[in-house]
This record gives structure tokens, C-alpha cells and sequence, in this order.
């Protein structure tokens, strides 16, 4: 589970580079490769739970979490394909906010899976949980006031097309990390 959380985590990192128009620049297949590594992982997890008698947690839950953490770079990936297709109507667009924020709940999300390794520490995991609610509600205050700048009528109809597709996008990412952050605090509070 904790591969599979840093393999979210690299997705976002790809994911920053390609914003920021980094040296060598990331390709898409950048993105399917780490989807990819996710998917193994999430593959040899499910093999485990079938070949593992005991498990300390719930089968279930180790299913939930996994595919809720392959969710993330899926959601990343197709952010990055969207974001390619559009550079030519993208330029002056600062996604840093965002991008800030995508990093911060997937280094949260990887924080919560390692508390795993310590289940009886709730108040952390509450903690943790917290704070990916609020930057999850912070992303989404950010979405509604660039919304509102591109419902203004000032931009060019394609550029608002495909700036409210990233935004909505990124904020996908963003919720993809919540989703997996609540099912870690399920886990937490079915084991405490």
C-alpha cells in the first residue's frame, strides 16, 4: 500500500514537471508508466490478500484502499493527456496553486498509509484526515473563483473550454486523495 501511495505521489511530481515545462520534457508516457507500476501493485496486492491466510487488517478494506489509490494517477494521467492537447491556449495560465495543493494531499495521503503501520494512533490519522479535508475545501474555494473569472466573458470560448476542463480535472486529483483518505480514517476506526 505504501508503493501504491508513492506511485501516486510520482504521478503528481510528473505531473508538476509537465506544468512547469521542465528539461527533458514529460510525455504521456511518463504518466502510463507510473499507471502502470500502480496497477502491478494494485494486482500483487489482490494476489496476496487471496494467498494470505491473516491479515491485520480486513481484506476488504486493503481492496478499498488500493483501488482508491490507483485511482489518483489515473485521475493525474488524464489530467496530463488534457493538458497536452490544449499548451497551445494554455499560455499565461498558473496552475501553481493547484499544483501546490495536488502535492500537498498526496504527501498526506502517503503520511496516512504509513500510519497504517501503527493503527492504534488515531488522533494522528485524524489529524492527517483533517488536513486533507481542508486543502480538499481550500481546492475547492480556488475552483469557484476561477470559474467565476472565466464565466466573466472576457476569455475566448475554446480557453475557457479547456481551462474548465483542467480545473475540473485537477480538482478530480484532488478529490481522488480525499476518497483514499477516508477510506484510510474507515480503516482506523474499524481497528481502534
Amino acid at each position: 500500500l505504501e508503493a501504491s501511495a508513492a506511485e501516486s505521489q510520482a504521478s503528481v511530481h510528473a505531473l508538476v514537471r509537465i506544468i512547469k515545462g521542465e528539461s527533458p520534457p514529460i510525455t504521456l508516457e511518463d504518466f502510463v508508466l507510473s499507471r502502470r507500476k500502480e496497477k502491478r501493485i494494485a494486482e500483487e496486492i489482490s494476489e496476496l490478500l487471496v494467498n494470505t491466510f491473516v491479515t491485520g487488517l480486513e481484506r476488504e478494506d486493503i481492496e478499498a484502499l488500493s483501488v482508491a489509490l490507483y485511482k489518483i494517477p489515473k485521475a493525474a494521467e488524464k489530467f496530463a493527456e488534457h493538458f497536452i492537447m490544449g499548451m497551445p491556449q494554455l499560455e499565461g495560465v498558473d496552475f501553481t496553486q493547484q499544483v501546490g495543493m495536488l502535492e500537498q494531499a498526496t504527501d498526506t495521503v502517503l503520511a496516512m498509509v504509513k500510519q497504517l503501520r501503527d493503527i492504534k494512533e488515531l488522533g494522528k490519522i485524524k489529524e492527517l484526515n483533517d488536513r486533507l479535508r481542508y486543502i480538499e475545501g481550500e481546492a475547492d474555494k480556488l475552483m469557484l473563483h476561477l470559474l467565476r473569472d472565466l464565466y466573466t466573458g472576457k476569455h475566448d470560448p475554446l480557453r475557457v473550454i479547456i481551462l474548465k476542463d483542467l480545473y475540473e480535472l485537477l480538482e478530480k486529483v484532488i478529490d481522488r486523495c480525499r476518497d483514499a483518505g477516508n477510506v484510510i480514517s474507515h480503516i482506523f476506526l474499524k481497528n481502534s
